[in-house]
């Protein structure tokens, strides 16, 4: 059977055709269940959001289609190495973010360049098994706490021996009962610190402060 093809490119590969359909299904199921339902119900931000789901689909696309020339595991580790030396300007990523963002390039690889390598049951055995690890160790499903960050400028306090004392005026000015504290950068030339100030949700509050 000939295919039919327009300016000399074929409107579809036969052999890679059910293929490609197959393993894209496979791959924003994965993507959905791991961005959409576990990530954003924890830590709904949508910037992230758009994120992990555009960075798999893109990397699945351009792994899939770069598959069908001669390439090497080597490829895979090259998408790694691009990602892990990315920097945005505006803002630092937060490790759980980040570790999101690895995880959606991670099954998009192994969808994408698995061809020949696994069937059809272990390739859904792996993509079933990342998404419970990830809802397993999720820290929001094992521990409701959440946190501010918080530019401080009474940097006094910060010190471990007025310790309560921070707590109580962090509490006394947020309205939060912050029990926890991280101190974070220190300008001495401003005199004030970024402080990471943790909670226990009221009301049903479920976000994070993402600034």
């Amino acid at each position: 059977m000939e295919v039919p093809s327009i300016l000399g490119f074929d409107l579809y590969s036969p052999q890679n055709y059910f293929d490609f359909i197959f393993r894209l299904t496979i791959n924003l199921v994965a993507i959905f269940i791991l961005a959409r339902k576990i990530y954003f119900k924890y830590r709904p931000n949508r910037d992230y959001l758009f994120t992990l789901l555009l960075f798999n689909i893109i990397v699945f696309f351009v792994c899939f289609l770069l598959n069908k020339v001669v390439l090497s595991i080597g490829f895979a580790f090259g998408i790694f190495a691009i990602f892990s030396i990315l920097r945005y300007r505006t803002l630092t990523i937060p490790i759980k973010e980040m570790t999101y963002i690895f995880i959606a390039i991670s099954v998009a690889i192994i969808n994408a360049l698995s061809e020949n390598i696994i069937g059809i049951a272990e390739l859904l055995v792996i993509n079933g098994a990342l998404v419970l690890l990830v809802y397993l160790l999720e820290p929001g499903r094992i521990s409701n706490e959440l946190f501010k960050i918080i530019r401080y400028e009474k940097i006094e306090l910060i010190k471990p021996e007025h310790h309560a004392d921070l707590l109580a005026d962090l509490s006394d000015r947020t309205g939060l009962q912050i029990h926890r504290v991280d101190i974070g950068r220190i300008d001495f030339l401003r005199d004030t610190a970024l402080i990471r100030a943790y909670y226990y949700p009221s009301n049903g509050e479920i976000s994070n402060d993402f600034d």
